[in-house]
């Protein structure tokens, strides 16, 4: 299982850094046989697997369910849990929640932005933190790319330079321009995780439905497609029907 600090020297060695999403067993034990970096539980499973419209809508209770699934499928993978919406509204709650997802088996957690006192709290609690940056979709008014006009950028970079001084181990870059996500890359140490933050960042996370094709409509700009999953199962639950209607005659 990689540590942060195994993470960190991928970067020095100028070696990229692959994350997927997951959020059951039989899913994480495949991305572990694939030889995935990192497992991220996102709280886009909200959206993914519940159902819900928003990645607000979702709270710990479900999360703690999902982050122990694929803890369980995956033990050799570093786990990454994503905090949802307001477990971390302030420090002694994020470190009460992120503790909770660590005793299950997770070998870091995900926060969005910069809330107040949360990171110093939880790093001087030894809680490994990753950041996230650009598009933040819990509290997003809209999903356009962030980071476009100059002040918007560098408030930007001032989050990332932030956290990555609190001592993050790594951020994700999510839906900025690629010279953006490029610049961050340079001027931090920790490792950057793009997800639509160009192709120079450390490494890169996509949504697993987005990946596989397990969904209708399309995919993100920045998600390319690796297979048709959708496809592939509603053709085998057809076989299924046939089969079973022919076993009747």
């Amino acid at each position: 299982m990689l540590s942060p600090i195994d993470i960190k020297n991928k970067k020095k060695k100028g070696e990229k850094v692959s994350m997927i999403t997951s959020y059951d067993y039989a899913f994480a034990q495949m991305a572990e046989a694939a030889g995935i970096d990192q497992i991220l539980v996102g709280d886009s499973l909200a959206n993914t697997m519940l159902g819900y419209k928003k990645t607000s809508d979702i709270g710990m209770n479900e999360m703690l369910i999902f982050v122990a699934a694929v803890c369980r499928g995956a033990p050799n993978t570093h786990v990454v849990a994503d905090m949802p919406y307001l477990s971390d509204k302030d420090p002694q709650t994020a470190y009460d929640n992120a503790r909770r997802f660590m005793d299950l088996g997770a070998s870091s957690i995900k926060l969005e932005g910069t809330p107040e006192g949360v990171i110093e709290f939880l790093r001087s609690h030894d809680i490994p933190v990753c950041a996230h940056h650009g598009l933040l979709p819990q509290t997003a008014e809209n999903f356009k790319q962030k980071g476009r006009t100059e002040e918007e950028a560098a408030a930007i970079i001032k989050a990332a330079k932030f956290t990555d001084e609190l001592g993050c181990f790594e951020m994700v870059l999510e839906h900025i321009p690629e010279e953006l996500g490029t610049k961050i890359t340079q001027v931090v140490d920790a490792v950057t995780i793009g997800i639509g933050g160009g192709k120079f960042t450390d490494g890169q996370v996509l949504v697993m439905h987005d990946a596989l094709g397990m969904h209708l409509g399309k995919n993100p700009p920045f998600a390319p497609k690796f297979v048709d999953m959708f496809s592939l199962g509603v053709e085998g639950f057809k076989k299924y029907i046939e089969s079973v209607q022919n076993s009747a005659q």
